[in-house]
């Protein structure tokens, strides 16, 4: 049985509103900050922990979690401090949503949210990675969502420095690699990278890796399976084996032979994700020294690699800002020469195009295009010699070669040149006043549309045209037959519909079926729920659709 909160204590500038969770070490409790008005959430250790070593874990994570809290996967650091009774406190991010094992518990996630979260946290881990930190007790229940559906790690309690790779205090056995477990413990970026691999699985399957439903799941159970048994299969048809083959590379019982690093396993994710023809999910990695054997990787536009930049306000033309003006301004025409310029004092913000990869300049003179989007690049105009000679009645384009003025002693031979230049201009006037009748002809008659340039059509997201989930779901009960009906709201051929029961042990067996009903008998009584799915002949399938019956 949980043990009650402790009482909240007095924070000046901050108003007490309710308890949010418990733990062994601390409690959390949910404040209203008055200045500037916001809710928080605040961390405050135990009274009976703060003369022992937990106090100074306790400022270790605060420490640990401000230097990494501005990337996006992870819980901001607003404050710390000492309250009056004495317990040290961290204010933080308030991320009202439930964190991902509350979700996985109530229904598995689908493949493509999955995906998206693991590479997310995976980019958070490799930033953490980077900066000399391991977070050793990943896990779905240490995943906050926040108010925009962005997954935050968090409790970096016992995170150490990666130097440390013979101690592992404190863990979550249900996600810990079998190194843990060793004598003496093991520890170092390959352990993050198995928990990162089972905090995935457990999204896909609604249970951590090594748990099985039906037999006995106490800690010297898991952790003889962590050690020795292999990994269950995904019993889902949506998962496709690639995702598997990752998974279990993360997990592999051995280090070495699992992904060398966290942002090897997000790339690895990504791939599963094109191969779905998904959306393809950035991976955020902030870091000032990049690792040479990921230099390579990170050119192919999906990383985005913010590094810490010292600006000399005297500099002139840096890096590109997009707080240089305001959206929808013109730029003065010096600037429009001159390119993109850092305004001092204003953030150096990210490409807002995520598949847009920035070089820099190694001269003025070599500088490259400007990037219009993630597939147009904008090359300058040449330049043409104001003295070069123009063909009569010749429109002179802007990528035309530059001429240049005779040289002595070359006149006969400059005058065949110019009688063919000559030549080639007749034809291509009446060349051009040929087309230019056709298509007056064309636009008279009624002639087929213009058809509309790259420039003009809107750029559609693959992920668009996602196959639509099942409609009015819903079931009768007989006895102990129960029946469940649905409609297809876009009938294809070769749709197929998978369906599973789900009661507190968790998820069924998945079966099939091609039509949209199903009954089965033996049904228990209370409460009786089924998960239905809608697969294309291609594999493409929909976000699960529950309904339940009584």
């Amino acid at each position: 049985m949980s043990r009650p909160p402790s009482p909240p204590p007095e924070l000046p500038g901050f108003t007490y509103v309710e308890p949010l969770g418990t733990g062994g070490f601390a409690d959390v409790f949910l404040y209203e900050q008055q200045m500037p008005k916001r809710k928080v959430a605040v961390k405050v250790l135990l009274a009976e922990r703060s003369s022992s070593g937990a106090a100074q874990e306790f400022t270790d994570e605060a420490n640990v979690m401000a230097m990494l809290s501005t990337h996006p996967a992870i819980v901001t650091i607003y404050h710390a401090g000492v309250a009056v009774d004495g317990r040290p406190y961290l204010v933080m991010e308030y991320c009202p949503r439930p964190n991902l094992q509350a979700r996985a518990r109530k229904e598995p996630f689908s493949v493509a949210e999955a995906l998206r979260v693991g590479i997310q946290v995976a980019g958070a881990v490799e930033t953490a990675h980077r900066a000399g930190v391991l977070h050793r007790d990943i896990k779905p229940a240490n995943i906050l969502v926040t108010e925009y559906n962005r997954p935050a790690l968090t409790d970096f309690g016992i995170a150490s420095t990666t130097g440390a790779v013979t101690e592992a205090a404190g863990m979550s056995i249900p996600w810990s690699p079998p190194e843990f477990f060793a004598d003496p413990p093991q520890s170092g970026p390959r352990s993050d990278v198995f928990a990162l691999g089972a905090t995935l699985y457990t999204l896909l399957a609604g249970r951590s890796p090594f748990e099985r439903p039906g037999e006995r799941n106490s800690g010297a159970d898991l952790i003889e399976r962590i050690e020795r048994a292999p990994l269950q299969p995904l019993t889902r048809p949506d998962s496709p084996a690639s995702l598997l083959r990752v998974i279990e590379r993360a997990m592999s019982k051995n280090p070495d032979a699992r992904y060398p690093s966290a942002v090897a396993f997000a790339r690895a994710l990504q791939k599963v994700q094109i191969e779905l023809t998904h959306s393809v999910t950035p991976i955020d990695i902030i870091d000032d020294h990049p690792i040479a054997e990921d230099l390579e990787d990170e050119a192919d536009g999906l990383t985005r690699v913010r590094d810490i930049v010292s600006i000399d306000p005297d500099a002139g033309a840096t890096r590109p800002s997009a707080t240089t003006r305001p959206f929808g301004t013109a730029a003065p025409a010096a600037e429009a020469q001159a390119g993109p310029r850092f305004v001092p004092g204003a953030p150096a913000e990210p490409s807002s195009v995520e598949e847009t990869v920035l070089r820099p300049a190694s001269s003025a003179a070599a500088a490259p295009a400007p990037v219009d989007d993630d597939r147009t690049l904008l090359r300058p105009p040449r330049t043409v010699s104001p003295e070069a000679p123009t063909a009569p009645g010749a429109p002179q384009a802007q990528d035309e070669p530059v001429v240049e003025p005779p040289a002595p002693g070359s006149t006969k031979r400059n005058s065949r040149i110019a009688l063919w230049v000559s030549l080639a201009v007749i034809v291509a006037m009446a060349v051009t006043g040929t087309i230019i009748g056709i298509n007056l002809v064309s636009a008279g008659d009624g002639g087929p549309e213009p058809v509309a340039t790259q420039d003009e059509i809107d750029p559609q997201d693959p992920i668009s045209d996602a196959v639509p989930p099942v409609e009015e779901l819903t079931g009768t009960r007989n006895g102990t037959a129960i029946t469940f009906t649905w409609t297809s709201p876009s009938q294809e051929e070769g749709d197929l519909y998978l369906w599973n029961t789900v009661d507190l042990s968790g998820p069924g067996a998945t079966e099939t079926t091609q039509k949209t009903t199903v009954t089965f008998q033996g049904a228990a009584s209370g409460q009786v729920c089924i998960d239905v799915m809608l697969r294309r002949g291609d594999g493409r399938a929909s976000e699960p659709v529950r309904g339940c019956v009584e």
